[in-house]
């Protein structure tokens, strides 16, 4: 089976032990011929600044912190070596992280990302948006979000899609998830569920109409959910698999079911928005992944455009 071949994992300069790593060596011993590649970005501004040295002190000095890093990147990397696959060690000196990232993706053709995360202060996430969800949002390749979270043997994979979409680009992103899924857990030999959310009845509409039954409103909806999401389930999977069909935000719906199941890892689509809408509206993913006990894998649509690949601008 050929699903990652070319792996980026994106190094933690904080911890010797990488999660991330760890993940991406679980999944390569799974494939034929499979690499990874350790990138590890730094960046000091104070080098910068340094205006008593001339440029070519500077791109010493630089070029000095680089080599101390990459000595103690492969002395990290010495156990996860061990294991037999191959690991390239890149070290790189970079402002942003997420671009150097995608840069890395655009530039060698990585087929997956792998980074851990960390939950992200909500003032921060407001005022700053965390390299995590730059990631998200422009990565061109899927992307696994890693956390602190075991993945057992026979252990459980949620897809999560809108069964009931009829945009094109939303039906071409549940067949794509469906795909991943059932790829993903003939490789773990996990078990696999699917989540759909639902929207209730909206409760302006509620108030304004006096003969409105929200009772009877959500009956109907939960049927039409049902009804498209087995034929979403029968046309798509062949595979054994438990449905979940919930009412409520997807935000809410898909953490809440990956916490029951006890998921190991979470499978959804990303809008790929970027600049000022991506600030206001931001996406599932971005919602869904500081509430998650477990990995998330992201997946971008079909037609999305790097913003780095043509322009360079990540705004």
């Amino acid at each position: 089976m050929i699903k990652y071949r070319n792996i980026l994992v994106v190094i933690d300069p904080l911890h010797d032990e990488q999660a991330a790593l760890s993940r991406a060596l679980y999944l390569a011993k799974r494939e034929d011929e499979a690499k990874i590649t350790a990138l590890l970005s730094i960046y000091d501004f104070s080098y910068e600044m340094t205006s008593m040295l001339s440029v070519d002190e500077r791109e010493a000095m630089r070029a000095g912190v680089i080599e101390e890093r990459k000595q103690w990147l492969d002395e990290v990397l010495k156990e996860y070596r061990s294991q037999g696959i191959p690991i390239d060690a890149k070290v790189v000196w970079h402002n942003r992280l997420f671009e150097c990232v995608i840069q890395e993706v655009l530039d060698q053709g990585h087929d997956l990302v792998v980074k851990s995360t960390h939950p992200h202060p909500t003032l921060q996430s407001i005022i700053f948006t965390p390299n995590d969800w730059h990631i998200l949002r422009k990565c061109p390749t899927p992307v696994l979000m890693v956390k602190e979270h075991d993945w057992p043997e026979n252990g459980n994979i949620l897809a999560a899609i809108h069964a009931s979409s009829d945009d094109p680009s939303h039906t071409t992103m549940n067949q794509n998830i469906a795909t991943e899924a059932k790829d993903l857990c003939k490789l773990l030999g996990a078990n696999l569920h699917v989540v759909n959310a639902y929207p209730s009845a909206p409760v302006n509409i509620a108030i304004e109409l006096p003969d409105f039954d929200p009772q009877r409103y959500n009956e109907n909806v939960h049927d039409f959910h049902e009804k498209e999401l087995g034929e979403f389930v029968e046309q798509h999977f062949s595979c054994p698999l438990t449905s979940h069909l919930r009412e409520g935000l997807a935000d809410d719906v898909i953490p809440d079911v990956a916490a029951e199941i006890d998921a190991e890892i979470v499978i959804l689509g990303t809008s790929g928005r970027s600049g000022f809408s991506a600030a206001l509206i931001g996406n599932t993913a971005e919602h869904v992944i500081d509430q998650l006990n477990c990995d998330l894998l992201a997946l971008k649509p079909d037609n999305f455009v790097c913003p780095l690949a043509d322009t360079g601008n990540t705004n």
